[in-house]
């Protein structure tokens, strides 16, 4: 590759380092077990990085911060035991194109525009989360699904035990560290991956959200972090309330891979915690993460009358046995359980920022010609990408509310039709096997029976979230005047969106994410996004008083079968 990343490139000197810095700082004094006193406080995980958070059901904020992910997925159903709790995918990294970007928009699109991460999910049991912490979570059944609309019911969703959803997530080069801005490898050109498990500390019935001294210190929604090391012992402590720089660095220990590394990831429980194993079969390197309490999980409970913080050490565990559209988080804008989802709109162009102003840009764009606008936030004059003879390359990197920003036009693997010409400008895909599950003492593997795909645009269409779109998608409880109106995919302001091709790969079906000229697809599912993801989806969820309350928060489309099974999947 003619270009490189710039070596070690530092983007939280801009945008995290030093909330970072501070944060270690203040949680290397926190004592597991102990109560952490009220006061003020650094912005926990979500607040820092919210690009790398679970979407919500509705908009929640730290002084102001607005989540918005745009989460493209693909969910997979069976009924069989195991396929709640137990995934092996097979995935091959995507590889950079030889043409660097530029500022002007005209040269290559690498992945780190396309995506600050992408994974693969399953929901944890977090009894100290929403919907109904303090109840009882059993581990890896099916007896704590509750999916009754009638509050009466003893099945009502309300009742659900607490639920964490688990992000098994993957980092392109280009970023830096999620936490540090260090970089993944000695000159940022590597990956690395990290688990992670993202709770809501509130009680979904009561509508009564945890203390403030945890909210300061940990966020209502708190994320469980740990980087995926050679040894399987994380690099610091991934509870929320314990994380210190060394959670979020990387070190020798560091599993990091290559670009166009071929990959087995297998996800299981274990009598310690849910466990992550990652084969790297292009290096021959393994690396892997227990959500375990001996590697530092835990979660503040649930107090909400108290003045205090306290922190418990905490193993988590899948939190059921099937994964059906029953199986869903209800304190989520999706409706999956186990699912892949490609994490976008988080890019766009800047040819300055400003320090003072907290990264704003500071100069128009080829995304903003007529103007800096609102989310032109986060923005990093460090060059992402210094290539001898061009200019230095920049960004910014907080949420793209308007939908005007590289990931949202026709930069994706399969956007030009002659593939020599696509692969020279643009990133190869995500290519991903469908999972494969094991039975409750079974040897052998089973394919899921069907499939799904899922996107969260209506949720972040909002006039809530967005300057140039107005999805109405509250139904009742609140309700808006026309429910479904000014939903669209794609949203305002974007020329085109991702979707998801079933490609044959040397004789086997994979999956792919990208534009409508992948090579070898067996069916792009009608060929565009608004085609794949189907209609607007009502959405049921525990509200407060022991009611419910209806969102359009997802364009959904169920497949009647598994349109891509793995050859070696009974």
């Amino acid at each position: 590759m003619p270009s490189r990343f710039t070596s070690r490139f530092r983007i939280g000197a801009m945008l995290v380092a030093g909330v970072a810095t501070i944060a270690a700082l203040v949680m290397m004094n926190l004592v597991v077990h102990t109560p952490v006193a009220a006061g003020p406080h650094p912005a926990p995980y979500c607040g820092a990085h919210p690009q790398f958070c679970t979407e919500t059901a509705d908009p929640w904020s730290y002084n102001g911060t607005y989540t918005g992910h745009d989460e493209p997925s693909l969910l997979y159903y069976s009924t069989v035991p195991g396929s709640g709790n137990s995934n092996v995918y097979q995935l091959k990294l995507p590889s950079d194109p030889p043409t660097a970007p530029n500022d002007n928009g005209t040269g290559g699109t690498w992945s780190f525009q396309l995506h600050p991460a992408f994974w693969f999910g399953m929901i944890m049991c977090d009894d100290q989360s929403a919907p109904n912490p303090g109840a009882t979570c059993l581990a890896d059944s099916d007896k704590n699904l509750h999916n009754s609309s009638n509050p009466q019911s003893s099945d009502y969703i309300g009742l659900t035990p607490g639920q964490g959803f688990m992000e098994m997530q993957f980092y392109p080069p280009g970023w830096g560290n999620v936490g540090t801005g260090v970089s993944c490898g000695p000159d940022n050109t590597q990956w690395c991956a990290a688990l992670n498990i993202d709770s809501f500390s509130s009680n979904s019935n009561t509508g009564i959200p945890n203390n403030s001294a945890c909210l300061n210190a940990a966020g209502e929604e708190y994320v469980n972090y740990a980087i995926i090391t050679k040894s399987g012992k994380s690099q610091g402590p991934a509870d929320p309330l314990d994380q210190t720089l060394a959670t979020f660095e990387t070190s020798p220990d560091t599993l990091e891979m290559n670009s166009s590394d071929r990959l087995t990831v297998d996800m299981h429980d274990t009598a310690a915690g849910f466990q992550v194993v990652i084969h790297d079969l292009t290096t021959g390197e393994t690396g892997s993460m227990t959500a375990s309490i001996e590697n530092g999980f835990g979660h503040p409970l649930y107090q909400p009358e108290s003045a205090t913080c306290t922190d418990a050490a905490y193993a988590f565990h899948p939190m059921f046995s099937t994964s059906t559209p029953n199986t869903r988080v209800y304190w989520a804008a999706h409706t999956y359980n186990v699912a892949f989802s490609d994490e976008i709109g988080h890019f766009e162009y800047c040819p300055s920022a400003s320090v003072s102003s907290r990264g704003r840009c500071t100069t128009a764009s080829v995304t903003d010609p007529s103007g800096v606008d609102s989310d032109d936030r986060g923005c990093a004059n460090l060059p992402l990408v210094n290539v001898p003879g061009q200019p230095d390359f920049g960004g910014c990197l907080s949420t793209d509310n308007d939908f005007d920003g590289p990931e949202y036009q026709h930069n994706w693997a399969g956007s030009i039709a002659n593939h020599d010409t696509d692969a020279s400008l643009h990133a190869t895909p995500i290519t991903f096997s469908s999972p494969l599950f094991t039975g409750p003492g079974e040897s052998g593997l089973r394919n899921y029976s069907r499939v799904a795909f899922e996107a969260d645009l209506p949720r972040i269409e909002g006039a809530d979230s967005s300057p140039n779109n107005n999805c109405q998608r509250h139904v009742f409880n609140p309700a808006d005047p026309s429910p479904g109106a000014g939903c669209v995919n794609p949203p305002n302001g974007a020329s085109f969106y991702p979707f998801y091709s079933a490609v044959n790969q040397n004789g086997t079906c994979v999956w792919q994410e990208g534009d409508a000229n992948l090579a070898n697809v067996i069916n792009n599912f009608g060929g565009s996004s608004t085609a794949e993801f189907g209609e607007l989806q009502l959405i049921l969820y525990p509200a407060t008083g022991f009611t419910t309350t209806g969102r359009f928060n997802n364009f959904h489309r169920t497949l009647n079968n598994n349109p891509c099974p793995q050859p070696n999947g009974g």
